[in-house]
Parts: C-alpha cells; sequence; structure tokens
C-alpha cells in the first residue's frame, strides 16, 4: 500500500511531445530508418520508419557491452579480470584486434577493442569468459532486450555479422543505447577516438575509432557503429551539450561519410530546438517519511538523478508530481533504500519516474528512545 500526494507545480514551463513535419523528416533523408530522442525521459524528437526491423550490424555490440557493464556493477566481473581468448574467437573475421587463440587480455582491454575497434574477437571472447559461450550470452541479450519491452529485437550473435533473423529497430536499439548510458563508465571507452592495445609489446596495437563523430561533433562520446553488405551504414550515437544528452540512430546510409552527416544534422535539429527543464536536481528531498521503530523516526527521501524534461518553448504547461510513500516501513534501513517513487507529469503525459530514497541510514530505535516517543505522542494528545 502506498500513500500518495500530488502537487501541481506552477505555469510557465514548457513541454512538447513528438510532432515530426515533413520538414524534420527530410533530416533523415538517406537512412532507411532513425529516430533520435532525449536520453534523460526517452521522449522522442525525430523519427522515420522507427519500428522498420533491420539487421543492426555492429551496433549489436550495445547489447553485448550492456551485459559486460551489468556483470562489472554486480560485482561478477572486474576490469582486471584476464580472458584468454578461445580458437573460436581467434577465428572471427570482420573488424578484430586480431586475437590469437590462448592469448589474454583483460577485461578493460577487451572493452576498449570493442568500444573502439568493433572488435568480433574481443565480443566473441569476452562473451566465452562472461556466459561460458556466445550463444549463452546471446540469450541473456535477449532476455534483457525483452525485459525491456524491445518486442522487434532479436539476436543471434554477439557481434553483427550476417545471420538470418538477427534484426533490431531504430527504436529498440535507442532504448537499448539509453540503458547502456546508465553506466556511466562506458563513454570512457566508446568515447576514445585513437589508444593502443599490446602497449608492451615489440609493436603496439594501435586502435582509431569506427565512430569518427567522437572527433569531428562537439560533445560525442558514442556509441557504436555498424557495418555489412546486407545492413549497409549505421550509427547510434551520444553527445550532451547544455545538461542534456541526445541518442540518435541510424540504419542504411549508403557511406560512412552520409551516416554521418544525417547524423550530424538530426543531433544538431535536437540541441537547437530543445533545451532541459529542471523542476529538482539529484539529491533534493522529496519527501519526509515516518520508520516504524527507526532511529531516526522520519528519514528524508531523495531522488538520485535530476527530476527534469525536454521543452520547445512553444507552449506553457502545467507540471503535476505525484509523490507514492510505501506505508509501513521498518528500521533498520540502509543508506539508498527505495521508499516510494515520484512521477513527473507534463499537461498530463507522465515523463519520467524516479524512485524516492533514504538519505540516511536508519538504525533500529532502543527501547528507551521507543519509549519516549510513545510518551511524547501520549503528551501532545492530551493537549
Amino acid at each position: 500500500m502506498k500513500k500518495i500526494l500530488t502537487m501541481f507545480i506552477a505555469a510557465g514551463f514548457f513541454f512538447s511531445a513528438s510532432s515530426v513535419s515533413a520538414e524534420e523528416n527530410s533530416l533523415m533523408n538517406g537512412v532507411k530508418s532513425g529516430i533520435l530522442i532525449d536520453e534523460n525521459t526517452g521522449m522522442i524528437l525525430l523519427e522515420k520508419n522507427a519500428n522498420e526491423k533491420l539487421p543492426p550490424a555492429s551496433m549489436t555490440k550495445i547489447g553485448t557491452l550492456l551485459m559486460i557493464m551489468e556483470a562489472i556493477d554486480s560485482g561478477k566481473l572486474k576490469w582486471t579480470d584476464e580472458v584468454q581468448a578461445s580458437e573460436e574467437a581467434a577465428s572471427m573475421g570482420g573488424s578484430q584486434v586480431y586475437l590469437k587463440e590462448g592469448e589474454t587480455m583483460t577485461v578493460e582491454e577487451m572493452v576498449k577493442a570493442i568500444s573502439v575497434a568493433s572488435a568480433n574477437d574481443a565480443s566473441v571472447a569476452m562473451a566465452e569468459h562472461l556466459a561460458g559461450s556466445e550463444a549463452a550470452l546471446v540469450d541473456q541479450i535477449n532476455k534483457k532486450a525483452k525485459s525491456l519491452g524491445l518486442t522487434n529485437t532479436t539476436f543471434k550473435n554477439v557481434t553483427g555479422l550476417p545471420a538470418e533473423g538477427h534484426e533490431s529497430t531504430a527504436n529498440d536499439m535507442a532504448i537499448l543505447a539509453k540503458e547502456l548510458l546508465r553506466h556511466k563508465k562506458i563513454t570512457e571507452f566508446t568515447g576514445i577516438y585513437e589508444d593502443f592495445l599490446r602497449q608492451d609489446a615489440e609493436e603496439p596495437f594501435w586502435l582509431v575509432n569506427t565512430n569518427k563523430l567522437v572527433r569531428s561533433y562537439k560533445g560525442a562520446d558514442g556509441l557504436k557503429t555498424g557495418f555489412t553488405k546486407e545492413a549497409m551504414y549505421c550509427l547510434t550515437a551520444t553527445a550532451q551539450k547544455n545538461n542534456m544528452r541526445l541518442i540518435s540512430v541510424v540504419f542504411g546510409a549508403e557511406t560512412s561519410a552520409e551516416r554521418n552527416r544525417i547524423t550530424a544534422g538530426i543531433l544538431d535539429y535536437g540541441f537547437t530546438h530543445y533545451q532541459t527543464k529542471t523542476l529538482y536536481k539529484a539529491g533534493h528531498a522529496i519527501a519526509e517519511v515516518k520508520i516504524s521503530k527507526g532511529a531516526p523516526h522520519e528519514v528524508k527521501a531523495v531522488i538520485d538523478q535530476p527530476l527534469s524534461w525536454l521543452n520547445d518553448g512553444k507552449k506553457e504547461a502545467n507540471v503535476q508530481k505525484i509523490i507514492s510513500v510505501d506505508r509501513d516501513l521498518k528500521a533498520p534501513m540502509k543508506k539508498g533504500t527505495q521508499v516510494g517513487s515520484v512521477i513527473l507529469k507534463v499537461d498530463g503525459k507522465e515523463v519520467k519516474e524516479l524512485p524516492l530514497l533514504t538519505k540516511h541510514e536508519v538504525k533500529r530505535a532502543s527501547w528507551g528512545d521507543l519509549f519516549n516517543r510513545s510518551l511524547l505522542e501520549l503528551t501532545d494528545g492530551t493537549k
């Protein structure tokens, strides 16, 4: 059971749902499908055939990297763990860093190889290390995709190499990228333009990012290119400017130059026409909740992300926040325990939902504390 409190914030903020004109759609002329979303809210700013199933080529590796980052964050995997390349991994064609059978690299080096060089051999080596086989990790990625509501995505491998039934959509790839970007460290790799592997070898291996926008487009720091003859040139890109991060996806450009030009154009559109509005910053106390038998008896509930949305300045709107607090909360509680949620609505549309987390640890109150608390409540009740 939850206690719900609804509050309307004063008018003067702005909000716009996606309404794409023919002129805006022309920004995606030259690609089979595409989409532009706000990373914070998932709001769609532009789209073209965004739900058409197409081969994603090496953009598939966004799913592979997501599984790796989740394993690292959960403690299952460490950056310093050594990964050995199997015969299967070493035999992979296409983009690669030419791993030899039996060669070892750290997880950090493998992630760099995947992120910068789009290495198929490193992707398979990581899949085998993490899940036991490539097929097992593919199964995990597909399950993750379904848990995110991505009903149009089915992967057959971890590399994006051509395979019957290996497909996704611009919309699904944007959501998968949004999930990967929750792991903030990933852009430290996807934003690298050039670096080296095997630095202690006689001939270090030079890595150059397949995503040239990380050098040529201000604020770009990822995420993943793709190319096969079937898929043509694809790119899931992200850039951050003025407290706003956008994610764009394009499928099926004729050339890499065209892919980059179109991506830069739709990112420019987003940054030019929209801006972020923030109701509360991360760490803001949204509510105070009572904890049964807790010391303290009340604790502040905070948000760990900004409560914000995009606006295009076209019309005014009332902002509504709906706070839900769990009932019968009991001590002890660790700092950061979820005790409710806050939903942001603009013009009646749900824009974002964030968990409410305890700002401090709440210990179990002593018998003396409980006695004094009961006595105080009894005294207040007799006034």
